[in-house]
């Protein structure tokens, strides 16, 4: 949440944030303890509400010991009461750079609209782009050791970071890192400005463009969307430096996922459409199937039921066909395979059915079979997954099974530290709640929809 003219707690200065009892319940984000400093301070418990958004109630059990670790909370307070967002750790990127480097911070709107990423992407990809212009401040030296000339130990060393950092996304949600992401990627970005021996340059822009592709996709998974399109801005720029198409590809892919979950579904599929252009140039076939799934997916969320079929269709063939002859994939596009074609063909079906209601059988046997084929290393999308198919299975009014996999997908996402989520099971919880009167399941299928409203709402 950000406000164009900020309010001002009545009563504190803006010092207060700098005294070191208030900055070390910041650092480790004990709110409890930042209300009661504020109340010292003449800050009335319902004033502190009425900034950061929050009841009173809410904020009495805050500090009556409640913890806050929603990432999106935890944003609307720092912007609510006028604390820099590095104070309480929520990225380490632009809006920590005076904590870290005494650089002026730049305040970011969550709320952005991805337009000037869309058109950036635009002029990647047809090869009409030159160096990215962020605005950026200049940075000051860091304090941290830096080696004197880059070679490969150190390039080895990023990716290595960034491929556990990736695994940690995958199986607990972009909460359980965000933080430590984000300062990977300004590490890693620092290196590139230091002697690089000359046969390990590309590879190093390469890993940082990785890097910044991670960290988009986890800022956006906690929720920090503006945060999420400024690290994929920076993640296309380099991967357009390397010359990777499959890299440049994958990031307008993530690209299109943030505006697609934001709602904004024309500009999610002029997205997909041009990481569908640079996956061809790649000849990554695994690419390009996965880009075709989500065009699929945006057409059908647009109710253009003959191209969603079409894409759907294309996505299955370039999968089936593999890269012939081809190295492991890119560790970009590793997550892509069996269970993702068909988890995309089921919510494409699902998003058709509201027009062909037939549609819901296909996207529920779609859904079984990816559901079928996930592992603990990927649980976030398994709990997609479950919703989804839970869905689908109140749809034909299984009530049942409904109740089963919803409890399952409710479950997963109580244990994962993901934004995304808990708001993609938002429509599985609506339609729980208004399920009529149908025998006995009819209570239990309305009891999961309001304890799913109790998860996804936001304090």
């Amino acid at each position: 949440m950000n406000v164009e003219t900020r309010l001002e707690a009545p009563g504190v200065s803006a010092d207060i944030w700098q005294g070191q009892d208030m900055r070390s319940a910041l650092a480790v984000r004990d709110l409890g303890t930042v209300f009661r400093l504020l109340q010292k301070h003449g800050v009335s418990q319902r004033a502190i509400a009425g900034l950061t958004g929050m009841s009173s109630s809410e904020v009495y059990e805050v500090l009556r010991g409640r913890r806050v670790m929603a990432y999106d909370v935890l944003g609307r307070v720092a912007d609510g009461l006028g604390i820099d967002r590095g104070y309480l750790g929520l990225a380490y990127d632009d809006e920590t750079a005076l904590f870290l480097d005494g650089a002026p911070a730049a305040r970011t709107d969550e709320r952005d609209d991805g337009r000037a990423l869309l058109a950036y992407a635009a002029t990647v990809t047809v090869g009409t782009a030159g160096a990215l212009v962020t605005g950026r401040p200049a940075r000051r030296p860091v304090t941290s050791p830096l080696p004197s000339r880059v070679g490969l130990d150190d390039v080895r060393q990023i990716e290595a970071v960034t491929a556990g950092l990736r695994d940690l996304d995958y199986r607990f949600g972009g909460g359980s890192c965000c933080e430590a992401v984000l300062a990977h990627a300004r590490w890693a970005e620092r290196l590139c400005e230091l002697s690089v021996d000359p046969d390990v340059t590309r590879r190093l822009v390469i890993a940082v463009a990785d890097v910044f592709n991670l960290a988009g996709w986890i800022a956006f998974d906690v929720g920090l969307y503006a945060t999420a399109r400024d690290q994929l801005a920076a993640a296309l720029d380099r991967a357009r430096q390397a010359g990777v198409p499959s890299l440049t590809a994958n990031v307008l892919y993530r690209a299109g996922r943030v505006s697609l979950h934001r709602g904004a579904t024309q500009e999610a599929l002029r997205f997909f459409q041009l990481g569908q252009l640079a996956a061809q140039d790649s000849g990554c076939r695994r690419t390009v199937a996965m880009l075709c799934a989500n065009i699929a997916w945006a057409y059908a969320e647009l109710g253009d039921e003959g191209r969603a079929a079409a894409h759907l269709g294309r996505a299955a063939d370039e999968f089936a066909r593999g890269d012939v002859g081809s190295d492991e994939p890119r560790p970009w596009a590793q997550f892509f395979g069996v269970a993702d074609v068909e988890a995309l063909a089921g919510v494409t079906q699902l998003a058709l059915a509201g027009r062909t209601p037939d549609r819901v059988g296909a996207a529920r046997t779609a859904l079984e079979r990816s559901v079928a084929d996930r592992g603990p290393e990927m649980a976030r999308s398994l709990a997609f997954e479950q919703g989804e198919l839970a869905r689908a299975c109140l749809i034909e009014h299984d009530w049942a099974i409904a109740v089963d996999v919803g409890e399952q997908a409710l479950a997963q996402a109580q244990r994962l530290r993901s934004r995304r989520v808990l708001d993609r099971l938002r429509p599985l919880g609506a339609l729980a709640a208004g399920c009529p009167d149908a025998g006995p399941e009819s209570d239990a299928v309305r009891d999961l929809g309001r304890r799913i409203a109790v998860a996804v709402r936001e304090p």
